[in-house]
């Protein structure tokens, strides 16, 4: 295992001083010390650190606009918008009334709402409403970057690079509805082929620390031979990167904090806490990176990421951190992404894992009182879990999503 950690090390190491060479400092105005790349081939400069849409579930107009003018103030200029619930879209549009020139928007075509759920999909028509949807509500007549949302299986890649879909998110770039035309995923086999397609500008994936050391394809990967078989990051990912930054592909990246767990020595993968600012230099040093999108709730978790941009280097080294990792594996684990929904019960499978992780940490009858009553507040519980295993099917790292509902029912009751 430590031959694997001090593989990962090495070549942080070695990319930490091959930034690209457009990078400059925004100067806009004197709290900005943002970092610029571009974005691809573009002449277009990008932020390093960008933001998603997920804190605008939680907020009202007030505080999302509050959150925005942070954001803004401090040079970020790229928001990634893949939830179709119209509170989101709302609040971001409201945040950004007045000043759409400010920011890059990076929208999802496959990510539509249905009875009060997100789900994603390629039926044109269903694309069509979702996508004429996050116009209206964002006030904007287009997004600077479309993404073709979630391919997680090459199988589905095949099927779509010659459908209906396709034919329709090429329809938009032509209309100049969206400007650039990206790709979502979590499988480095799925992008490295979206990506020698020669229609990907932009791509949208997950990395981390603890990621980059996983096979390509999660499915494939045999957890007994973990120690064996992984000497160094996953060559897919390595390939995948290298070809990014030779073509002038720009890379998203997402799950920066690997939902948070990175930040955690007991919840972390690695065994190891690393900071934000060590985990936005980690993805920053990967070739073909542009942005790291931070997954910040609030203001003072924005600003905590924020740090990075006036860190030392002793701040940003990760090196000494995943040297002392006693541990690499993610698979099993849940990062809260969200893409196990809709549930045919319509639980919040996400939420319920969540809590669950939580009260794990505790003896079942020292569970404090607030996880317990914050359970008690969910509409539907795990125990109307019907086990028809859908939401496996859909996650990203294969978590035992059923297992799970059935331990949660026990300690929680319901």
């Amino acid at each position: 295992m430590k031959k694997i950690i001090l593989a990962v090390v090495s070549v942080g190491l070695i990319l930490c001083g091959c930034l690209h060479r457009s990078d400059t400092i925004g100067t806009d105005n004197d709290n900005n010390k943002m970092i610029y790349r571009y974005l691809g081939k573009s002449k277009v400069e990008i932020g390093v650190i960008g933001i998603g849409c997920g804190c605008f579930e939680k907020m009202d107009t007030t505080e999302s606009r509050i959150y925005m003018d942070s954001a803004l103030r401090n040079g970020i200029n790229y928001i990634d918008i893949y939830d179709a619930n119209p509170k989101v879209r709302d609040n971001i549009g409201y945040a950004l009334k007045g000043r759409r020139n400010q920011i890059f928007i990076q929208g999802h075509i496959g990510s539509y709402w249905e009875n009060g759920q997100y789900k994603r999909t390629r039926d044109v028509a269903e694309c069509k409403a979702s996508f004429e949807d996050l116009l209206t509500r964002l006030g904007t007549d287009y997004v600077n970057v479309g993404m073709i949302h979630l391919v997680d299986s090459k199988e589905e890649w095949n099927e779509i690079k010659g459908s209906a879909y396709m034919k329709y998110v090429k329809q938009l770039k032509e209309e100049g509805k969206i400007k650039r035309i990206g790709l979502s995923s979590h499988n480095a086999e799925v992008a490295y082929d979206a990506v020698r397609s020669g229609l990907i500008e932009v791509l949208m994936f997950s990395i981390n620390p603890a990621f980059d050391l996983l096979p390509a394809d999660l499915n494939a990967w045999d957890s007994t031979s973990y120690n064996n078989d992984l000497t160094n990051i996953d060559s897919t990912r390595v390939k995948l990167y290298n070809y990014c930054e030779e073509h002038g592909i720009a890379i998203i990246v997402m799950k920066t904090f690997g939902g948070g767990r990175l930040l955690d020595a007991e919840t972390s993968p690695l065994g190891v806490a690393l900071t934000p600012t060590q985990c936005i230099s980690y993805a920053l040093s990967r070739p073909g990176v542009t942005c790291a999108l931070s997954g910040a709730d609030n203001v003072e978790e924005l600003m905590a990421g924020l740090h990075y941009l006036t860190a030392t280097d002793e701040e940003k080294d990760f090196s000494t951190a995943l040297a002392s990792a006693t541990k690499a594996c993610w698979k099993g684990d849940c990062i809260y992404c969200g893409h196990c929904a809709p549930c045919p019960a319509d639980i919040d499978i996400a939420k319920v894992n969540k809590l669950l992780s939580i009260a794990k940490m505790y003896d079942e009858n020292e569970i404090p009182k607030s996880i317990r009553d914050e359970y008690e507040r969910l509409e539907h519980h795990a125990s109307e879990c019907t086990q028809c295993a859908s939401c496996e099917s859909r996650c990203p790292f294969a978590v035992p999503v059923r297992d799970n509902m059935k331990e949660a029912a026990r300690i929680f009751g319901k």
